[in-house]
């Protein structure tokens, strides 16, 4: 494999542009350690003056994303939500040059997203879908005693003056084995960025047109995506949708026990479901039985395609990651599948998975997924894949199935596994993770930040 630095050679060959990993903030491309231990902490701004002066405080603190491809201890990273910008005093032309959907918020686009029902905004937490949260830094680390220290150094810049006020404080943190709150592997799955810097890993493809995922490059059509102005502001920015999902164990579980009479029929119903083993070994290439082995290499985890599996015997066309990345498969709806790529920031939150959880009391236990959905078209991407590859099945041929892990469940919802002589169709399932609170985001480059933190933006 090509170093950092060999492959940033040869990308330059190419005349491809390189990014400006200094000016680009570190979550947008380090990828989450394991183990992990972090927090999200919600902020409101009072005044204007305030605000900058957190953003001052809070700017050297924050990490890029130069050699992102090593291991990294702890970062810090920082977002701003549209009110956020308008608490800063920005001017009406820099606030209506950013797009519709940011600009009236995560809440506001609940039927474009199809947050409707259980996930409707009402029933989410107080915090969430009003406006009120103005800034929000995240905090990752390696480690439990480095976690305490980076959020230490955080919170004496958010303490201790008079404009800020604190609003939620979310931590989250690696659960045995690594694994989500429904017990799998996680995270797997993630765009190669051309210009990044590091060759791609094996089922990567060939990396995304960097313009995909920030501001200021250009995308898979040739030309930047359009941008917020000043040019300051938005270059080697992105945004973030913010996704925060209560997970129901008892409702996963009853249905795993209802559809498999043995431990390892229920293991293999729970595989396709989303189309990897809970180790993260993917059907494809381990289809009657587990491997660990496999799901913990990253060089091999990822190094699939759909070509030997058109009828979704393997991988049925409804499990998660086929819906979510359908790489060869030949979709009923034409699409460029580059064009509704995401980085995923994944983390649980709470206590871990657990198998003997089966009681509706289970299912309110506080414990989930929180997601930074990341790239430069997030709201279009979000409500794209909301609409017509979560909430929908038409696109790839299975009528109205909705995503087994992440879709909002119908009553008489079923799951529909291809298989010789006959399909097997599971009943019975439910909204297995329940939207709790969302946002959208814009996370600004290191020089930008410093520049909202100026007194005359």
């Amino acid at each position: 494999m090509l170093s950092g630095e060999e492959f940033s050679n040869e990308i330059i060959g190419t005349h491809a542009p390189m990014l400006e990993l200094n000016e680009i903030q570190a979550t947008v491309l380090r990828v989450r350690p394991t183990p992990y231990f972090g927090s999200h902490v919600a902020l409101r701004v009072e005044s204007a003056q305030a605000g900058r002066e957190l953003l001052r405080r809070l700017a050297p603190h924050v990490d890029s994303a130069a050699n992102w491809w090593k291991p990294a201890n702890t970062w810090v990273s920082v977002v701003i939500s549209y009110s956020g910008l308008e608490a800063l005093g920005l001017p009406q032309t820099t606030l209506q040059s950013f797009p519709e959907a940011f600009r009236v918020g995560m809440a506001a686009r609940s039927r474009q997203l199809r947050d409707e029902g259980v996930n409707d905004p009402r029933n989410w937490e107080p915090v969430f879908g009003k406006g009120q949260i103005h800034i929000a830094l995240s905090a990752f680390s390696d480690s439990m005693e480095k976690w305490r220290r980076v959020v230490a150094a955080a919170r004496e810049q958010y303490e201790g003056f008079s404009g800020v006020k604190l609003l939620a404080v979310q931590d989250f943190g690696a659960q045995p084995g690594d694994l989500n709150s429904l017990g799998y592997k996680d995270g797997i799955d993630q765009p190669a960025i051309e210009g990044s810097g590091v060759e791609p890993l094996p089922g990567q493809g060939p990396p995304i047109k960097a313009g995909e995922f920030i501001l200021g490059y250009p995308g898979e059509a040739g030309v930047p995506v359009p941008m917020p102005q000043p040019d300051i502001l938005a270059r080697n920015g992105t945004y973030v949708g913010f996704r925060k999902y209560q997970t129901r164990v008892g409702a996963f579980n009853r249905f795993l026990r209802a559809n498999g009479s043995t431990e390892a029929e229920r293991e293999l119903v729970a595989a396709k479901l989303v189309g990897r083993w809970r180790s993260g070994a993917p059907l494809t290439l381990a289809p009657e039985v587990d491997n660990p082995a496999l799901g913990a290499d990253p060089q091999r985890n990822d190094d699939f395609n759909y070509a030997t599996d058109p009828h979704g015997r393997q991988v049925p066309f409804g499990a998660h990651i086929r819906r979510m990345n359908p790489r060869d498969t030949q979709l009923t709806r034409l699409t460029d599948v580059n064009l509704h790529r995401l980085i995923r920031r994944g983390a649980a939150y709470g206590k871990p998975y657990d198998p003997n959880a089966l009681s509706e009391a289970d299912d309110e236990v506080p414990r989930g997924a929180i997601f930074l959905f990341i790239s430069a078209r997030a709201m279009d991407t979000m409500e794209f894949l909301q609409q017509e590859w979560i909430n929908d099945g038409n696109f790839i041929g299975i009528g109205g199935e909705r995503d087994p892990i992440i879709g909002r469940q119908e009553e008489g919802a079923a799951f529909t596994i291809p298989r010789e002589p006959v399909r097997r169709r599971l009943h019975g399932i439910e909204t297995f993770n329940v939207l709790r609170g969302g946002e959208y985001f814009f996370m600004p480059s290191i020089s930008a930040l410093k520049w909202l933190a100026n007194p005359s933006p």
